[in-house]
């Protein structure tokens, strides 16, 4: 592939709801372009952009791929993203990256969540938007719906370039609202057409899909609302002019239409592409330092790392954007983000799976290169030392937790460097250690996420594993105050063991423990006394109830005895220890569970069902206020046990509009049953552990 310059390269991502048609769509743009010879489908696994065994089996993108085509003499670099919540940390590594945004849009639903979702993000990232509303040749579409629905969630802005000619199976050709010709497409589906006038019984339909694209260009200069307030003719010529400049601009979203897997409406989405979206020295890059850095040919290098790519094969793939300069192969850089220095082996453009080398990546364009030491997703390279950093990526924050378990003794020496390497590779994806039982949790966005993770990690590494939802971190406390005596006493021949102790335990509210001594007339030596006191703290390290330590609780030794000569520190250890068992178990142990702090976002439309689930799950609600733009933020305290699966919950209650954090509040008495159920369980593993 040869070398463009920057204002001859589009980076555009393919952004959308699951299953909207976006790898069949890249995969018809890179056939249309003469980028690969055969034509893959989704249900045949062999697309260019789903390529790892996951998606193959899924049949759903897990993780964005990069595709370069070339198109009137412009490089395209299209980035298809995956659609699914779950693995929407790969979507916001795109939009650091890209210039433009593809938002496809199924013809036979409209706007769904997945499309809010990301039309947000794009917002967010200043980025110009344009909506191919997809699959016109499936039962059900309708593009006058799509279109209405688009109209009706993102507003005026959203403005019809094309109109379909038929539908279903009908679907045989557009109307462009620009050049003012109907496309008929070929029925070999090599992605032709034939242009001519358009038919005088689909006018009706142009004019009514006009006014709305006038309307909405109007709108962005007075000018032109002036004129077509008073019905003022505007040409084509004056609309392509305005609407490219809108469309830069954000201000303008144009519409068009087509059908991939049929590939159908291809090349006129690429002539879009190059025309409308802006090319690759549009975008402003911000610096950690908060210095805004232009795209430029120029200057020393800077290159952005987006991506990466844990390969057992062929070592870490650093996918990166050039910002400035030229990134050349075998030449020295430094990680300015981590200020080490190296050098970058063999360049290459990365189109799906298979590499195409190259000696050199300019600016604005996409590359990948292996082995690049220490680099990880959110780096900077340059070849000036003393370049300061982009800004890193701003991931999404887990939402669902799950214990990792190796099967065998051999999975458990090699999980920690392959759980790191995914990690590497996923940086939404979070390792924590349980602080109780030092297990793993994989911190993820979904239980989805957590499982493509596991087996991608079993499938490159043979590590074998089982996951499942983590353990309550309960503890053990008293709910009143008792004196409990033990006398530890062992003759067995020779020097003996005697320890003998008193101690008066009460509840502390405010502190995990306190040991004070009450002793008098010496009846236990002051040199016992720090043995008491780690007996008492390995009596807490496991409580009656299940085993949990016991926290909240204040240890008083008032009394005891000793012997001259059997009298030692490990007696009255043993004799404080269990004092304190029999003392908890007198002083009505309590069980504690962990609570919440939890802050919950919904649409207006679904704050009943949210208060509701949240009543179900013994939660208090504390506060309720407007969040802006038709969302409610509910503040509320639950227990964990209850959250575990609020992930999930929370999207299947919003069809995935709501969002939440959570974070550890206090400890609170749990209930009776859960009493109960957390003995029930505890006593199950006890038993399948012997």
């Amino acid at each position: 592939m040869k070398q463009y310059p920057a204002d001859r390269i589009r980076n555009v991502g393919l952004f959308g709801h699951g299953s909207a048609g976006k790898t069949s769509l890249a995969e018809a743009l890179l056939f249309d372009t003469k980028a690969i010879t055969r034509h893959g489908r989704i249900e045949d696994g062999n697309t260019t952009c789903d390529y790892d065994p996951d998606e193959i089996r899924r049949r759903v993108s897990v993780s964005l791929a990069v595709a370069p085509l070339e198109w009137r003499d412009t490089k395209i670099n299209v980035l298809d993203c995956p659609g699914y919540a779950d693995f929407r940390g790969e979507v916001v590594s795109a939009m650091r990256v890209v210039d433009g945004a593809i938002i496809v849009v199924d013809a036979s639903s409209g706007v769904e969540v997945g499309t809010e979702h990301v039309w947000q993000l794009a917002e967010a990232n200043n980025l110009p938007r344009m909506v191919f509303v997809n699959r016109m040749d499936r039962e059900n579409a309708d593009f006058s719906d799509a279109l209405a629905s688009l109209r009706e969630t993102f507003g005026k802005a959203i403005a019809p370039v094309q109109f379909p000619i038929g539908h279903d199976k009908d679907f045989k050709g557009i109307v462009d609202l620009l050049t003012e010709k109907a496309y008929s497409f070929h029925d070999n589906h090599d992605g032709g057409f034939e242009t001519g006038p358009i038919p005088d019984d689909l006018m009706d339909q142009v004019h009514f899909f006009r006014q709305q694209l006038v309307e909405s260009i109007a709108e962005t200069d007075e000018e032109l609302m002036m004129r077509y307030l008073e019905d003022d003719a505007i040409s084509t010529d004056e609309l392509i002019v305005a609407l490219e400049h809108c469309v830069e601009r954000g201000e303008v979203v144009p519409v068009l239409c087509g059908a991939a897997t049929a590939n159908r409406g291809m090349q006129p989405l690429l002539d879009g592409i190059v025309d409308f979206f802006p090319d690759s020295t549009f975008k402003k890059f911000e610096r950690a330092d908060g210095e805004a850095i232009e795209v430029k040919e120029d200057g020393p290098l800077t290159a952005f790392v987006f991506k990466t790519l844990a390969d057992p094969h062929v070592g870490r793939v650093s996918y990166f954007r050039v910002i400035s300069g030229t990134a050349q192969t075998n030449s020295p850089t430094t990680n300015v983000t981590q200020g080490r220095s190296g050098r970058l082996g063999q360049l290459f453009y990365m189109r799906g799976k298979e590499h195409l080398n190259t000696d050199a990546v300019g600016a604005g364009d996409i590359g990948a290169v292996n082995k690049l030491g220490n680099t990880v997703t959110g780096d900077t390279l340059s070849d000036d030392p003393q370049s300061s950093p982009l800004a890193s990526i701003a991931f999404p924050e887990p939402s669902y937790r799950a214990i990792v378990t190796p099967k065998t003794k051999a999975d458990l020496d090699k999980l920690g460097q392959a759980l790191s390497r995914i990690i590497e590779e996923d940086p939404s994806l979070h390792l924590e250690r349980d602080p109780v039982t030092s297990d793993a949790v994989l911190a993820g966005l979904g239980e989805p996420h957590i499982a493509t993770a596991l087996e991608r990690m079993t499938r490159r590494y043979n590590v074998n594993v089982d996951f499942g939802l983590p353990n309550i971190a309960y503890r053990e406390t008293i709910g009143g105050k008792t004196t409990a005596e033990y006398k530890h006493k062992k003759q067995s021949g020779g020097a003996g063991q005697y320890g003998h102790v008193f101690l008066e335990l009460s509840p502390l509210p405010d502190a995990d423990f306190a040991f004070t001594e009450r002793v008098v007339g010496g009846s236990v030596p002051r040199g016992f006394f720090p043995a008491v006191e780690k007996g008492v703290h390995d009596a807490m390290e496991a409580g009656p109830i299940a085993g949990f330590p016991v926290v909240n609780i204040s240890a008083t030794l008032t009394d005891g005895s000793y012997h001259d000569v059997d009298s030692n520190e490990m007696s009255f250890r043993i004799a404080a220890k269990e004092a304190f068992k029999k003392g908890v178990l007198q002083a009505n142990p309590v069980l504690l569970e962990p609570v919440l702090s939890l802050r919950v976002i919904v649409p207006d439309a679904y704050t009943g069902d949210i208060m509701s689930d949240l009543n179900g799950k013994r939660a208090q609600v504390s506060g309720m206020q407007p969040a802006g733009d038709g969302m409610t933020e509910i503040d509320a305290l639950a227990p964990e046990a209850e959250l575990l699966k609020y992930a999930t919950d929370l999207r299947s209650i919003t069809q995935g509009r709501g969002n939440f954090t959570a974070e550890f509040s206090h400890y609170q008495p749990a209930p009776h049953q859960v009493v109960e159920q957390v003995k029930a369980r505890n006593a199950e593993a006890h038993a399948a552990a012997s």
